[in-house]
């Protein structure tokens, strides 16, 4: 057994300098989101179990928390769109497959040269960090907001969430990969659409297809997964296996919905949250998508409330301009998807609940309708 050491340090040199001393010496870390309040930090601090912290003034013991086997390299909380995020363990054997495998995907004439701009508290940002720390990358530091001077810098590789890629140009990049929240459907040549996880140690599908090395299926219309990138287990409990095409007991069970026809991996989002109104199936992600798509509109949740004729009414939350859009989302979600797609509730809000990665937060979404 190990400590766990808490590393909150903000994106820059001295978290790479930290986390190589962590991968030089094996030990095992999380890293803290300092954006935010004391409260959460305190809750967040506990699910994760860390036993020592080091800020800017040195290292500390913390007086709780518990040690992890000597294996782990990496305590990572998921995004927590659901409600309480979990723990998951990764092994340093994961975490340098992920490098590994990401580079090589990648790689064109030379070793991708990343940006980093994703908080390292989240898989999607540290996957940049431990590309050039457990593999051949190198890393262009700068400000994390001034994406359209990275690659004068020297960066030929960006990670970046939804929000991101509409606001910054990032033609100059070789590689953009998005992930965090579904893409939109128009994009830059250069952009990557990732799918992935915490448990599945950053993003293992681009554009539909997985890395090599992973494998990836529907059971029952759930996304499952076998790779070498996989957590070992959570905090408080073990990773549930569950058995794939093969016959072969050690898949897991995303708790995705999708398809995979020709090897090509289709998600259709959280099986938790498709809405049953009427006997029909809708997917909250599959609606979102054709009423962003409506001049004006510049964000969009779907959510339910309780019906008792239909079972759940659906109901759009849109962020848009001063113009009324009611008729415009009705009849195009009549057309595209089916009558039992048009909302029954429009509520017009100023934002969107999201994670810092870019996820609706879907369990906040109720109080608003």
């Amino acid at each position: 057994m190990q400590p766990l050491l808490a590393l909150d340090l903000p994106l820059g040199p001295a978290l790479e300098k930290a986390l190589r001393d962590c991968a030089d010496q094996h030990a095992a870390f999380c890293v803290l989101d300092q954006r935010i309040s004391p409260s959460r930090r305190e809750q967040e601090l506990s699910i994760l179990g860390a036993t020592m912290i080091l800020d800017e003034n040195g290292s500390s013991a913390l007086h709780s928390g518990r040690e992890v086997d000597d294996e782990i390299g990496l305590v990572m909380l998921t995004s927590g769109s659901s409600g309480t995020p979990k723990a998951a363990e990764l092994t340093w054997t994961a975490l340098e497959a992920s490098a590994v495998l990401t580079q090589a995907t990648l790689r064109g004439e030379r070793a991708p040269a990343w940006y980093p701009c994703l908080p390292a508290s989240h898989i999607g940002g540290l996957a940049v960090l431990l590309r050039a720390i457990l593999d051949d990358a190198t890393l262009v530091w700068g400000p994390p907001d001034e994406l359209e001077r990275a690659a004068s810098l020297g960066a030929t590789h960006v990670a970046v969430v939804r929000t991101q890629l509409a606001r910054f140009d990032l033609d100059a990049f070789e590689k953009v990969l998005v992930g965090g929240a579904r893409p939109p459907s128009a994009r830059g040549e250069n952009v990557i659409a990732t799918w992935g996880m915490t448990e599945t140690g950053s993003g293992v599908v681009y554009d539909g297809y997985p890395l090599a090395g992973v494998d990836v299926a529907s059971r029952e219309g759930e996304i499952i997964v076998r790779s070498p990138t996989l957590f070992r287990s959570y905090r408080n409990a073990p990773r549930l296996l569950t058995t794939g095409p093969d016959g072969r007991n050690d898949w897991f069970a995303t708790g995705d919905a999708g398809s995979v026809e020709d090897g090509k991996v289709s998600v259709r989002g959280r099986l938790g949250y498709v809405i049953n109104t009427g006997g029909e199936k809708l997917w909250p992600e599959d609606l979102e998508v054709l009423i962003a798509s409506i001049e004006g509109i510049t964000d969009v949740a779907v959510t339910s409330l309780f019906d008792p004729e239909w079972g759940e009414k659906v109901v759009a939350l849109v962020v848009s301009d001063a113009s009324n859009k009611d008729a415009q989302i009705r009849d195009l979600a009549d057309e595209a998807i089916g009558p039992w797609a048009k909302p029954k509730l429009i509520r017009y809000v100023r934002d969107i609940p999201r994670t810092n990665n870019g996820k609706i937060r879907r369990s906040a979404l109720p109080g608003l309708a």
